[in-house]
């Protein structure tokens, strides 16, 4: 079983690596891949209702992040069509390559620490299409967002859903994670920004503007306010709305989303019957790239079979037994994280190592908390802001490889070098 579950996990990953050559829709293999591997799974389970519980399981966990995916998406897009992202794009006179990647750059790392890596990913690739018109040129300035997104959220206890996990497990608290972590972090960022800005060459082109909406009417700027930073502020407090009420972010951003619902019904509620329908929530949804989504829901059904299985565990434990530095531990579970999920690899690691082995604030948690939430910049699929970058921007799987995977792995490399350099100088 285990053989044939591998094997169907890494066509169908070759599948959605070969996209573009095969000319089948990610989504399409990732759904068909998730399915297939959970049907082994239950035809060589003696016990079928154990494996219907853990399916059931999986897919409470696995719809959490697609709502939360399809709020955060319909909140950009309502955003967006309100014109809203006019309030940052009017402010944002930078033309110039080198200078803009940099701007773009600390604002996706910043604002990763304040949302996730995921919202924050949305946010800002939706942000370069208002600024940056030329696809070729957007695609260097996507690359570097996911790589600022998930170095942003590794420094975070709400930055990143590891981190996040870690946080809830008491494996690390919140000080010493940003303490420990923010220099990685920064240099996880700074080493790949610094190669592609000596790359990029030349100015930017912004998009035409004229008629850019279909109502192909101008908002007042008061709706565009309220709109953006309704918006804003509902994504910025959706990490607090789980802090204090304790349920999972996706009950928040739906919360969320059902007010600025609320809002936009009474704004527009007076407008003639197509003005009113482009703006309404209803039209928003409709322009959320659906198939991301399903991609998205197909992978993780892949990931989560492998790890009901055991192999998952299987294979941490193997790691574990021929490496036995905490260090090289650790680098070895964010490699794997760009090719298998993190969430799954990090729920293995507070599986092998309990508190007493490695207390909390332990630099093995730390470390994992670093590995696992930048490790997964190393190929487009390998985290969550990558999947919603690729969606949004149709980023083809070896253009990121060619162009990224390096560059993103130098990052990777500086930002370990520096957490081992600090824990050498201060242990």
């Amino acid at each position: 079983m285990i053989i044939l579950l591998l094997a169907v996990f890494l066509i169908g990953y070759t599948a959605i690596a070969l996209e573009n050559k095969i000319n089948i829709n990610k989504a399409a293999t990732a759904l068909i891949t998730g399915v297939i591997c959970w049907t082994i799974y239950v035809a060589w389970s003696p016990d079928k209702r154990v494996v219907e519980e853990q399916l059931t399981m999986h897919l409470g966990e696995l719809s959490g992040i697609l709502f939360f995916l399809l709020s955060a998406m319909t909140i950009v897009e309502l955003i967006d069509a309100h014109d809203g992202f006019n309030i940052i794009t009017d402010r944002i006179n930078e033309t110039n390559q080198r200078r803009l990647i940099w701007i773009i750059a600390f604002i996706s790392f910043f604002l990763s620490a304040l949302l996730d890596n995921l919202t924050t990913t949305i946010v800002m690739v939706s942000l370069i299409r208002k600024l940056i018109s030329e696809k070729k040129q957007r695609l260097f300035f996507a690359g570097l967002i996911i790589i600022a997104a998930n170095a942003g959220g590794a420094w975070s206890p709400i930055g990143d859903v590891t981190t996040t996990m870690l946080w809830i497990g008491g494996q690390i608290t919140t000080v010493k994670l940003v303490i420990n972590l923010i220099l990685p972090s920064v240099a996880c960022l700074l080493v790949p920004l610094l190669i592609v800005s000596l790359r990029l060459k030349g100015h930017v082109t912004r998009p035409n503007v004229e008629n850019t909406s279909v109502k192909n009417v101008t908002l007042p700027i008061q709706q565009q306010k309220i709109v953006f930073f309704s918006g804003m502020l509902i994504l910025v407090l959706v990490p607090v709305f789980k802090t204090v009420t304790h349920l999972p972010p996706y009950m928040g951003i739906l919360v969320g989303l059902g007010v600025l619902w609320v809002i936009t019904e009474i704004m527009h509620g007076k407008k003639a019957g197509s003005e009113r329908q482009h703006l309404s929530v209803s039209q928003a949804l409709q322009k959320v790239d659906s198939p991301t989504i399903l991609f998205f829901l197909g992978i993780l059904l892949s990931i989560t079979a492998l790890q009901s299985s055991g192999i998952l565990a299987t294979l941490a434990g193997w790691v574990n037994n021929k490496l036995e530095n905490e260090h090289i531990i650790a680098l070895c579970f964010g490699i794997l994280s760009s090719v298998v999920d993190n969430v799954p690899l990090v729920a293995a690691g507070q599986g092998m190592y309990s508190l007493e082995q490695y207390p909390t604030d332990h630099s093995f948690w730390l470390f994992l908390a670093y590995t696992t939430g930048t490790g997964g910049s190393a190929l487009i699929i390998g985290s969550a802001a990558g999947v919603a970058a690729m969606g949004m921007e149709k980023i083809d799987f070896f253009w990121y490889l060619k162009k990224i995977t390096l560059i993103a792995l130098a990052g990777y490399v500086a930002g370990a070098i520096i957490y081992i350099l600090q824990y050498q100088l201060f242990h």
